[in-house]
Order: C-alpha cells, then structure tokens, then sequence
C-alpha cells in the first residue's frame, strides 16, 4: 500500500516555494525527492494535483504527497573490487578510481560503481537517490578520483544531503593545472551557473549562485604547471573546473574546460600526456558529521600514483626546457 504523507501551512509559511516548505515539515524526504515526486503528479493540493515546485504556498492549504511503491534498481550488481575506506551500518566511504562512472547512464548501463554498490550492499542501500542512483548522495566525473561517501538507508541520505546543502561538508582536493596562480594561495568567490552558450558547461556568470573556492600551491614547474591542494565552501556542479579557469588555470587532462592556450612542450611531455587518461583531479579529504551517532569523521587519501608520475614528467619538462635556455644563451 502507498504511503501518503501530509503538511497543512500556517501563517509562517505563507510564500514559500512548495518544494522547500514541504522540505522542511517532511524531514524524512530530501528538497531534491520532493521536486521528483512533484513533478511526477504524485503531490496534490485541496484543488487538485500540483507540478510546479516552485509554488506558493498559502495559509491553510494542504497538501499530500503520495509515495510509490518501493522498485527494484534496475541496474544488476556486478561483482566488482571496491576500495573501502570506512563502513558500518549506516553508510560507507569509498576511494572511487578515476575511470568509473558513478552511476549508470546512456551508454554505461554497467560496470559502473551503482553496479559493484549492489553487489557490495545488496538490498541496504538508500533509494533516495532513485532507481538508478541508490545509495548515491553526491558523486565525482569518471575521470576524477577521490573520497565517496554512499548512504545505506533513507535516513542516512536525507542527513548526509542536509549536510551538502548548507555546506557543512568538508572537501578538499588536489589538482595539478597548466599556468601557475599569480599568488601562492587565496580564494575565487564568483557565482557559477549554467553555459550561456553551452548548457552541457557550467560558467562564472552574474546570474548563478555562489560559488567560494581556496587554493594553496603545492608545487610550481617553473611557469608551467602547478600542483594545488584545493578547498570547496560551497559545492557547484564543476567549481574547481570553472573557478580554475577563471584564474587562467586549466586542470590537465581536461576535455571540457580546456585552457585557452596550452603551453608549449617537448615531444616526450607530449606522447606522455596522449596516453594520460584522466582528469588530475583528485578529492582526497572528505569530512562530515555522522549522520546516525553525530560524530565528526574525516577521511584523506592520498593522490593515486599518476598524479605523481604527471608531477615527475612536469619537473623532467621544466628541466628540459631550462637546459635548452641555458645553450641557447651559452651559444648566443
């Protein structure tokens, strides 16, 4: 039998947008499930079915939210090696390889993590995150690596997506970009949203919504590139990507926010970089409160071994380019 949930306005509510007052008196559905369900038919009002959610609400309406029936995930689990950091009942953090897709999509029905989470978890993950992306409270691209937190039941989601959207999680990554910042650390706090000519990109635009980022360098190659630790305070859908690139700096390895210029390098950098297959993207702190016991946890990976054989070939590069300089000035 479908559940059917409940929330009458009051005089408080008067104005909110739909989805964020149903958010706040339904604790156990996220603002993200709400806008699924409404504008799948399954909210009604006194008057009849409701699919805008971004409504107004008024004093004394109710409304009634019409759960459906639990369905199986259609993707299949597929037996398949995880890299567990931490699990217990509630949830489990994995390091993700750069080169898996999290969750399956037009052409990766299988092989992707939501596959080896199945086999992994069996019927214990969230389905919040729906049919195809169970368990799944945030995500990274394929070809980024990093730290994963995955929610088991409901419960656990709805908390741990809390969390993300006031930005009370902690993420930090290392990147390794072309061009080198013109200062050794700070921040870009520019509002990112949606391409104005390309919506399959995100970019800084005055219209979008906040976006705060901190970088410290690592390491310079010379002028060339640099490796960065790098700290989100908000989380936007490619902000380390676009704000980067605000900066001239382009992460290597990138098909999508390419630089403008990409330096220019020796043969040997070249083949090298042909067979990189990758983003030098790598996410390896991640810190949030439990969201069953409230405990504080915090988990680092180091940067897989890539990221330091790219650094290694940079240095090489560095080195290549000073010698040729260095001839160049003795013969001249």
């Amino acid at each position: 039998m479908r559940r059917i949930l409940t929330a009458t306005a009051g005089p408080d509510d008067a104005g909110q947008r739909l989805d964020k007052f149903l958010a706040s008196r339904l604790r156990e559905l996220s603002r993200a499930r709400l806008q699924d369900l409404i504008e799948a038919g399954e909210v009604r009002r006194d008057d009849g079915v409701i699919t805008d959610g971004s409504s107004r609400v008024k004093p004394g309406q109710s409304y009634a939210v019409h759960l459906p029936e639990p369905r199986p995930a259609t993707p299949q689990g597929e037996e398949s090696p995880l890299d567990v950091v931490f699990e217990d009942e509630h949830l489990l953090v994995l390091d993700k390889p750069a080169g898996l897709v999290v969750h399956p999509a037009p052409g990766h029905a299988r092989g992707t993590l939501v596959n080896a989470l199945l086999a992994h978890c069996g019927g214990s993950l969230s389905g919040i995150g729906g049919v195809l992306r169970p368990g799944i409270v945030h995500r990274l691209d394929k070809d980024v690596s990093g730290l994963l937190v995955v929610a088991k039941h409901d419960r656990a989601h709805v908390r741990l997506a809390a969390q993300f959207s006031v930005h009370r999680i902690e993420r930090a990554y290392q990147a390794i970009v072309w061009g080198v910042p013109s200062r050794p650390s700070g921040s870009v706090d520019r509002p990112i949203g949606r391409h104005p000519k390309d919506r399959k990109r995100m970019a800084v635009v005055e219209s979008g919504k906040r976006a705060l980022t901190h970088y410290r360098l690592l390491e310079a190659f010379g002028t060339l590139a640099a490796r960065l630790d790098v700290a989100l305070a908000t989380g936007r859908t490619h902000q380390i990507r676009v704000h980067l690139g605000a900066l001239g700096l382009g992460i290597i390895g990138d098909p999508v926010y390419r630089p403008r210029r990409r330096p220019q390098i020796g043969a040997a950098l070249q083949h090298y970089l042909a067979g990189f297959e990758r983003i030098a993207l790598h996410a390896y702190r991640l810190g949030f409160e439990h969201p069953v016991t409230g405990e504080w946890r915090s988990f680092e990976r180091l940067p897989p071994p890539s990221l330091d054989r790219l650094s290694e070939r940079l240095r090489a590069e560095v080195a290549r380019s000073s010698l040729i300089n260095h001839t160049d000035d003795t013969l001249g």
